[in-house]
């Protein structure tokens, strides 16, 4: 039977209906959930778009095609694990090229310590596939002058021309100074002008 509730000299029978019934779906931990697995599912669909850019950092940056594969496969292991970190405020591509970086460089320093590590030449490392013969050429011999180049001029110049971040970008991605940046990139296109041209010099 259900309770009367007394109020003034009217008997009234509690409204049951207005009694809230709890259900799963209603609980906050629930809807957080559910927020939460969707953000994370969003998350590995743009890491994935990212792929052949990030691999093609991770080449520049190990000069070797199975380490850059390795490095590539622990850098989204480490951000599918630390996804929750990520500040959706900020570009994930520039989050996901610092982590990149920072595996590496503990990995190198690693290497310091090890011995033996040798590492496959750049020239049979892996490319993006080329739209034709010419094109595949030209790539290929482009990637070779800019692997060539020392680290400290590679890196600033891959994510200026292949990725198109700003000199402040790449500045705040690899830690330096922005006119470092820039005079890093000078130099960069500089040695391969002279290099280039002076191929173009011999062939003719």
């Amino acid at each position: 039977m259900a309770e009367m509730v007394i109020i003034g000299s009217q008997p009234k029978r509690a409204d049951l209906h207005s009694q809230h019934v709890w259900r799963p779906g209603d609980h906050p931990s629930v809807h957080k959930i559910e927020a939460s697995v969707t953000a994370a599912d969003q998350f590995k669909t743009e890491m994935i778009g990212l792929l052949p850019r990030l691999h093609r950092f991770a080449l520049t940056l190990t000069r070797s095609g199975p380490d850059a594969d390795d490095l590539l496969q622990d850098a989204c292991t480490t951000a599918l694990q630390k996804w929750h970190q990520f500040d959706p405020a900020q570009p994930l591509d520039r989050w996901m090229f610092r982590i990149l970086r920072n595996l590496w460089i503990s990995e190198t320093r690693k290497r310091k310590v090890r011995q033996g590590q040798g590492q496959v030449p750049a020239e049979e490392a892996t490319r993006l596939q080329a739209e034709n013969a010419d094109d595949a050429l030209k790539e290929k011999q482009l990637q070779n002058k800019v692997s060539a180049l020392p680290d400290e001029l590679s890196q600033p110049l891959m994510l200026v021309c292949a990725e198109g971040y700003s000199y402040r970008e790449v500045s705040a991605l690899l830690e330096i100074p922005i006119g470092t940046v820039m005079s890093r990139i000078h130099r960069a296109r500089k040695l391969l002008a002279s290099e280039l041209g002076e191929e173009e010099r011999i062939a003719t």
